[in-house]
Order: C-alpha cells, then sequence, then structure tokens
C-alpha cells in the first residue's frame, strides 16, 4: 500500500512538472515571443498616445496662461515674472 502511495504521488509530480515545462517551452518559443513583443508594442503606443495628450493638454494650458492666442495680449512683464516662478499656479484673467 505505501508503494501505490509513492508511485501515485511520483506521477502527480511528474505530470505537474512535464507541465511547468511545457508551459515554458510554449512561452520561450517564436510564436510565445512573438505574442509578448506585440503586446509590448500595444503597451508602448498607448504609453506615447497618453503623452502626447498631456503635452497638448499642457501646452494649451501654457498658451492660455501666457496669452499667446489669438486676440488677446501678452502679459504684463509682473506676471510674466510670477509664471516663471511658480510655472504650475495657473494665472486668474481678472478682466
Amino acid at each position: 500500500m505505501r508503494r501505490l502511495f509513492y508511485v501515485a504521488v511520483g506521477a502527480a509530480a511528474g505530470i505537474y512538472v512535464a507541465r511547468k515545462v511545457q508551459k515554458a517551452a510554449r512561452a520561450y518559443s517564436p510564436e510565445g515571443l512573438a505574442g509578448k513583443a506585440v503586446g509590448l508594442g500595444d503597451g508602448l503606443r498607448y504609453f506615447a498616445g497618453e503623452v502626447r495628450a498631456g503635452m497638448a493638454e499642457r501646452e494649451i494650458e501654457l498658451r492660455d496662461a501666457l496669452g499667446l492666442d489669438e486676440g488677446r495680449h501678452a502679459l504684463p512683464p509682473a506676471q510674466a515674472a510670477d509664471l516663471i516662478d511658480h510655472p504650475t499656479r495657473l494665472r486668474r484673467d481678472t478682466g
């Protein structure tokens, strides 16, 4: 009975190890690596898009703060100096 138990445990362990080895071999096969590369490329494209969107949003904020849009006047020197000293503070329009 004892031998049967150890044979069963050994068979179960062998099946477990064989499945893990197959999974690892599949992950490092050319198809598996290509799938990982596609996922990485998609992630990088998404990140680049988010960076571009953030840059565009920040440019709009800066153009608004500096008064560079058409029909608006440039900042007075005192406000421009304050913006240089505190670039993250948004300018409040007084007019």
